[in-house]
């Protein structure tokens, strides 16, 4: 009886979970939107401060149910800080490059990480890459060198900022392998307390940079942590109801949102070349994802 109940409600989690998966891929819009918004009045340390604060508050219910003492324990603590480093640097190189970029300019570059990670994979995790995944990685490099459109006059300093952070959110999505055993609220809580340091130290060697805020400015920089916050929260909850295969290609839904809140909210339109840039890259993103899970399925890993 059980059996039959839980392959009854199967179809329907399935769907529960494609619709969560599309309003966490909403709210992550939302928060680049806020974050465009915000970084035109005040420095991207202070920013990340208070969203980290912010983000702190929205984590502390699971902080005290899990205990403050288990969150402090956790295996192979140095690839732990680095890889709440990386997301610092991943947060802040964003929400710098957006600040110049269209947001649809700046989603490309991180659109990109699974092929970095899935270039990189071979290297530093041991795993096999076959020719059909190494033609996929070349042909995603292809769609970033496009969408860079390396010149004088377009290779600017927030086009290679967005290179760096997306190249660290990749490299801390490896990390995020490395640990898969520890739990999602150690990783989440320790990577907000990494971005909390990293954007204080910010603040600390360029004190001039923060600007004055009243209380109506410390709400909106509060909610874009909180924002954060929710879409991870419906993600996880995402891939808890539904399989990878079903959800995960959804986050190039991304892009649409960049693009269509960019010209919404800043009158922003991306470059022809970014267009054709970004579509190798979801291309090549999307056969990556699934020939790994195709590989899975075989048993095998080439």
């Amino acid at each position: 009886m059980t059996i039959l109940t839980a392959s009854a409600t199967a179809p329907n989690a399935a769907r529960t979970g494609v619709i969560i998966m599309l309003l966490g891929m909403l709210m992550f819009s939302l928060n680049d939107v806020m974050g465009k918004w915000l970084v035109a009045t005040y420095s991207v340390s202070q920013l990340m401060v208070i969203r980290s604060i912010a983000a702190l508050l929205v984590l502390s219910p699971f902080i005290l149910k899990r205990g403050l003492r288990s969150m402090l324990r956790v295996e192979r603590p140095w690839l732990q800080a680095l890889r709440s480093l990386l997301f610092a640097v991943d947060a802040s190189a964003f929400y710098f490059a957006v600040a110049y970029m269209p947001l649809a300019d700046t989603m490309t570059y991180w659109l990109a990480a699974p092929i970095y990670v899935a270039a990189a994979s071979p290297f530093l995790l041991g795993e096999k890459v076959g020719w059909r995944r190494w033609t996929a990685i070349l042909v995603g490099f292809a769609g970033v060198v496009i969408a860079l459109e390396p010149s004088k006059d377009t290779f600017s300093l927030p086009a290679l900022i967005a290179l760096v952070g997306s190249a660290a959110f990749a490299f801390a999505l490896m990390l995020g392998r490395t640990l898969r055993s520890t739990p999602d609220t150690t990783l989440v809580f320790w990577q907000v307390v990494g971005a909390l340091i990293f954007s204080l130290v910010g603040v600390a060697a360029n004190p001039a940079g923060w600007a004055p805020v009243d209380g109506e400015a410390v709400l909106q920089l509060g909610m874009l942590g909180i924002v954060a916050m929710l879409a991870h929260i419906l993600v996880n909850r995402a891939l808890k109801l539904a399989d990878a295969a079903t959800v995960v290609p959804l986050q190039y839904t991304l892009l649409l949102w960049a693009v269509v809140f960019g010209w919404w909210f800043f009158g922003d339109m991306p470059r022809p070349t970014v267009i054709i840039g970004a579509g190798l890259i979801v291309a090549s993103g999307l056969f990556i994802f699934f020939r790994e899970q195709q590989l899975k399925k075989r048993g095998r890993s080439v």
